[in-house]
């Protein structure tokens, strides 16, 4: 890791140990409330108090910071926890003055690194009026609170711009490994068209001129041998080129709906993904991930959807996909939309496909094929 990493405390998803560091360098202003306690400045219950606001707000702070997943990603405790940090903030403000006006200057940090733009924007607001309001209130110097006021706005704004620079930074690396992805598979399909092109047809063609110098040579048994043989390697060399384009061509059910989950996360759609059941048979893997990826990329294309699920499940006998969307409804027009052909695909495996509007609003796409089209020789 570079030193300019470790500045940045990491990527998308640093450690927790490291998100602290980053989020704690400043909280050594902290100083100033505890050398009012500890220089007598603060006495008798409000110190004992004043001390217990602060080992309370420096805990749920840290909570905060650790509880996060990462820069986009929050867990159920990093709410509540924040709620417990601005309140121990305000109050603390109002009860103590002084030193304690930093307390709100700490939360619009994590505003910025928790919360949606606007919001935290808000509650930089919000901060800004409770320092004002308590430093009047406290009879602070009117130049402290000034400093303190502009801290909260600076800060607040400050830190919400480098999530937002975080956040940006991480979704172009998302992209850029998504244009690898999809590099890789154009590379691959254009060596399946190579091989289909130029061996297969040189294949098919050996095939059949050894058919027709069988026919020839007649009179010769040697010689048919001989051709037979020829025409016997010929086809299954054939049939080999054929199964390495298949390969080729066709990715896993795995692999469509991590790409699908990419394409859809890029797209701005909510993907819900639920799989259920033992792995598919070969053959039913590769039919459901081409239906996955006609799917989602219709979903993205026409539905103008905010969420999209998609489930799988496997029972020994039948496997289902369904893929549902939010969005609004109706059967893409056009052949670009390549449901014709994944219907044809699914009706010639023994399967039935049904694709229309959902019950309650959006797209469904559902495909049902029996298992014994997985187990096929």
């Amino acid at each position: 890791m570079s030193f300019a990493d470790k500045l940045h405390f990491g990527d998308g998803r640093p450690s927790p140990r490291r998100r602290l560091l980053g989020m704690s360098v400043g909280m050594v202003y902290l100083v100033f409330p505890i050398a009012e306690i500890v220089a007598g400045g603060v006495t008798g219950a409000r110190a004992f108090w004043g001390a217990v606001a602060l080992v309370a707000f420096i805990g749920c702070f840290a909570g905060t910071v650790i509880s996060a997943k990462s820069f986009h990603e929050r867990s159920r405790a990093t709410f509540p926890l924040l709620g417990v940090t601005a309140v121990i903030a305000v109050v603390s403000a109002f009860a103590f003055g002084g030193a304690w006006l930093t307390l709100p200057v700490y939360t619009v940090v994590l505003y910025g690194f928790t919360l949606p733009p606007a919001w935290a924007l808000a509650g930089v607001g919000v901060n800004l009026a409770v320092v004002v309001a308590a430093g009047v209130l406290t009879g602070d110097e009117f130049a402290g609170v000034v400093v303190l006021g502009l801290q909260v706005v600076t800060l607040g704004v400050l830190f919400i711009s480098i999530r937002n620079s975080r956040m940006l930074t991480l979704q172009l690396q998302q992209a850029q490994g998504e244009v690898a992805r999809l590099a890789a598979t154009e590379e691959r399909l254009r060596i399946a068209r190579d091989l289909h092109d130029l061996l297969g047809h040189s294949l098919s063609l050996i095939v059949l001129k050894s058919e027709l110098a069988g026919r020839l040579a007649e009179e010769s048994p040697q010689v048919r041998q001989e051709i037979a043989d020829i025409e016997s390697v010929a086809r299954q060399a054939l049939v080999e080129v054929r199964e390495a384009v298949t390969g080729y061509r066709q990715r896993s059910l795995s692999e469509e709906i991590d790409g699908a989950r990419s394409v859809l996360r890029a797209a701005g759609v909510r993907a819900e993904v639920r799989v259920s059941g033992t792995p598919l048979p070969d053959l039913l893997d590769g039919l459901f991930g081409w239906a996955v990826r006609e799917g989602v990329t219709n979903v993205v294309r026409h539905a103008r959807a905010a969420r999209c699920e998609i489930q799988v499940t496997y029972d020994g006998e039948h496997a289902t996909l369904e893929i549902m969307d939010d969005g609004r409804g109706g059967e893409p027009q056009g052949t670009g939309s390549g449901l014709s052909g994944l219907r044809e695909r699914v009706t010639g495996a023994g399967g039935t496909m049904e694709a229309g509007g959902a019950p309650k609003g959006g797209f469904r796409l559902r495909v049902l094929v029996p298992v014994r089209v997985g187990t096929a020789a």
